[in-house]
């Protein structure tokens, strides 16, 4: 049995436990959010020991010099020395440039870091505010196009942190970011490829960025982006969309409604966006595929891309996981 040290005192590690793991388990207050490896919320800096590449995959370079690793996915076999990181290593703070309200209790906050950040649309950071609490958003904005970070945030009934950014956050106000992580965005190198886009919920906010720097970046094969929704309300930006539409020969933009619509009502499709998606399109060999929003529809989008003939390389996903498996709604 391995030991594992955090500052002076000492905890056994059982079988199959992370280090989170034993950290919770012993009353020590550590910051943590999907308990996946995804998020990068709780990331600790270990003084002595070894721990696997994969615990520190996504993390900065200079991060990972500096011992920097996620401990929810490192279950240790050996003694290990860890310690909290240190914020400034970790978050760096933005200043709140506007909140623009939408329908269906969505948000959109557009916030200007402190620092030049590089990024890819798609990508997503960890927004902090004051009291440490943290919670994941992905990038809606384009580095070549927007001189501020925009973010997607919907209100949920028990979300602490998006209730009080529809209620509370306001232009002047600060925030600390940490970022970017993912690797869902846009690569330029197959400018000519068919390229699917499939989400639901606020994992519009991804995929509008995506399709955007794909359009900027002078992509010329047809890019589709189908966004899904129980009701109409859910729908967004859709005139921005639109626009985007008749801008460019070849976007198609597909808002589904799975709830009670008319067929061809105001161009709604009825259905889920991830069943429309695959009857328009049941042939993807040579395609690119991105998929963002609810895990399980990212997760049997993802199948259901493969058995249409896409290869597993070319299909790229963010799913909102949520706090411990995201058991209640994300926040």
């Amino acid at each position: 049995m391995s030991n594992l040290h955090f500052y002076n005192r000492v905890f056994p590690v059982g079988d199959g436990q992370t280090v989170l793991d034993v950290l919770l388990e012993n009353g020590q207050d550590i910051p943590y959010s999907c308990k996946m490896g995804v998020c990068v919320t709780c990331v600790m800096q270990v003084v002595e020991g070894d721990v696997a590449a994969e615990t520190q995959a996504g993390l900065r370079d200079s991060l990972v010099k500096q011992g920097h690793f996620l401990p929810c996915v490192c279950q240790p076999d050996k003694d290990l020395h860890v310690v909290m990181a240190d914020r400034q290593d970790l978050f760096s703070p933005a200043m709140v440039q506007d909140v623009e309200h939408l329908k269906g209790d969505i948000c959109r906050v557009f916030l200007e870091p402190a620092t030049p950040l590089y990024y890819h649309a798609g990508q997503f950071m960890n927004l902090r505010r004051e009291d440490g609490l943290s919670r994941s958003y992905s990038l809606a904005s384009v580095p070549s196009q927007d001189g501020r970070l925009e973010f997607h945030i919907k209100r949920l009934p028990r979300g602490q942190m998006s209730n009080w950014i529809l209620d509370d956050l306001k232009p002047g106000d600060h925030l600390e970011i940490q970022g970017p992580t993912g690797n869902c965005y846009y690569q330029p190198q197959k400018p000519d490829q068919s390229m699917l886009l499939v989400g639901n919920g606020t994992g519009l906010a991804p995929l509008i960025g995506i399709a955007r720097d794909a359009l900027a970046s002078g992509h010329q094969g047809p890019v589709h982006l189908y966004h899904g929704s129980r009701f109409v309300d859910g729908l967004y930006l859709v005139d921005e969309l639109r626009g985007m539409e008749a801008a460019y020969q070849n976007f198609h933009y597909i808002p589904c409604v799975s709830g009670d619509v008319e067929e061809n009502a105001d161009g709604l499709r009825p259905g889920r966006a991830d069943d429309v998606a695959f009857a328009d399109h049941a042939d993807l060999a040579g395609w690119r595929v991105f998929l963002c929003g609810y895990p399980p529809m990212v997760h049997n989008a993802q199948e259901r891309s493969l058995l249409a003939g896409a290869q597993i390389a070319d299909i790229y996903t963010d799913p909102y996981e949520l706090k411990d498996l995201r058991k209640i709604a994300r926040t």
